[in-house]
């Protein structure tokens, strides 16, 4: 990560005297995978060697404090933990105007999808996450079709058995006429290996991280990417306000704006080794013709409305406006 004039000064300035603190950090991500490896681990290491050791980040992958994923927002709400990295996905309906930006033909990449993030979560996210300190919001490259079979058309999703990140992404899913399946994402390669599912979304870095490439034959774009999956680096509100000020201003020197950068250039870059993957196990990687991701988009749109009406009607908010709002948002940030 590459050290601002602001961050180098921040790190002089600490006194020597500043009071020294601990802050676990627990998340999902195995210690390989790129959640873990190159953004919880530097990140924490920058912290640490920035603060002159005033802070101190250990880093507990895999659910090593232990809880579900989906424990994870309620842990460093309640102060069981300090920083957690999570997927808004695994607590369906505490983030519901989060899960807005992860539906389909919204996303258009890591770099995109993160800067926007950060527009988004400052008009509309702020009382959602009015709990915690958000330190960073990013958004992965977006998902494609991985399958066993080719698919080239509307009518041949129709059927199949394919294990959805989220919500949003079942919407999609129920709209081509596919069965949405659930299940941790630890348990796909062995569900594929099985025959319990046909395929999965998913962005291509997880097609190394999980060995994908040997399982499906067959990785399908349309009209480039479908949903994504938001990230969200949260901290609880109490510990960091408990923090020395030199401390927080160092934290917040290496959180939202100024993190979103590295986190959507590195989703960009982790999709790379995938699709090598992909390639040198001679699978097929295709992108759908126009004229048939359109009639995908059309086969879609009423699942996204009805999902977005079901959000408002719960949430008690215009998740049709929010949608609108983050396509604008996305599209101010894609490159010309």
């Amino acid at each position: 990560m590459r050290i601002t004039l602001a961050a180098a000064a921040l790190a002089l300035a600490l006194p020597a005297a500043a009071q020294e603190a601990t802050l676990r950090m627990h998340h999902f991500a195995p210690p390989d995978a790129p959640a873990h490896a190159l953004l919880a681990a530097p990140w924490a290491l920058k912290l640490e060697k920035d603060s002159g050791g005033r802070l101190r980040i250990p880093v507990f992958p895999s659910l090593a404090l232990g809880g579900p994923s989906a424990g994870l927002a309620g842990q460093v709400r309640d102060g069981e933990v300090d920083i957690v990295l999570t997927l808004a996905s695994f607590t369906p309906g505490r983030f519901p105007k989060t899960e807005v930006f992860e539906l389909p033909f919204l996303h258009a990449g890591a770099a995109a999808g993160t800067w926007a993030l950060q527009d988004y979560y400052d008009k509309h996210l702020q009382q959602e996450y009015r709990d915690y300190q958000v330190l960073l919001l990013f958004a992965q490259e977006g998902d494609a079709l991985h399958v066993k079979r080719p698919v080239r058309r509307l009518e041949d999703l129709k059927g199949l058995k394919i294990r959805s990140p989220g919500r949003a992404s079942s919407a999609f899913l129920r709209g081509v006429g596919a069965t949405a399946i659930g299940s941790p994402a630890a348990q796909l390669p062995q569900m594929l290996a099985k025959g319990l599912l046909d395929g999965c979304l998913a962005p291509f870095g997880a097609v190394a991280e999980q060995q994908l490439h040997k399982l499906v034959r067959h990785h399908v774009t349309f009209d480039g990417r479908l949903g994504t999956s938001v990230l969200a680096l949260l901290m609880n509100r109490e510990k960091y306000a408990s923090l020395p000020p030199p401390l927080r201003r160092l934290i917040d020197a290496h959180s939202r704006r100024n993190l979103a950068w590295y986190a959507g250039k590195t989703w960009t870059e982790v999709e790379q080794p995938g699709i090598a993957a992909a390639r040198a196990a001679a699978n097929e990687l295709f992108s759908l013709a126009p004229e048939e991701a359109e009639r995908i988009r059309a086969a879609v749109a009423p699942e996204i409305g009805r999902f977005l009406e079901e959000l408002s009607r719960r949430g008690g908010f215009d998740a049709a406006a929010l949608y609108a709002d983050a396509q604008a948002m996305v599209a101010k940030y894609q490159k010309p």
